[in-house]
């Protein structure tokens, strides 16, 4: 069972990408929409990054962040094409976790 994500939000316009890990999706998504609609506070908060467009899972917290260090250190077209590898329309996921 997975218990650890890496995932990428984006804003209604598609413009930003903000990569995070988390043990839970759902709340982590919530957290980041309220952010957006309140203190904006964070990154994702500034810039209306609540909609979840890919997502991975682990077992193990060392490598869900590696991971994300990874991917935090790619270029836009690099995370694009992940992004379209599996989500090709980029279609919000938020509703299917």
């Amino acid at each position: 069972m997975s218990n650890y994500y890496i995932y990428i939000a984006t804003n209604k316009s598609k413009k930003v990408l903000y990569t995070g890990v988390t043990n839970d999706l759902r709340r982590r998504m919530y957290e980041h929409e309220q952010d957006s609609n309140e203190e904006k506070k964070s990154f994702a908060g500034k810039y209306n990054c609540y909609h979840l467009i890919y997502w991975e899972s682990f077992q193990s917290i060392t490598h869900a962040i590696a991971r994300e260090k990874e991917i935090k250190g790619w270029t836009r077209k690099k995370k694009v094409d992940l992004i379209a590898s599996e989500n090709p329309t980029w279609k919000f996921l938020n509703d299917e976790i």
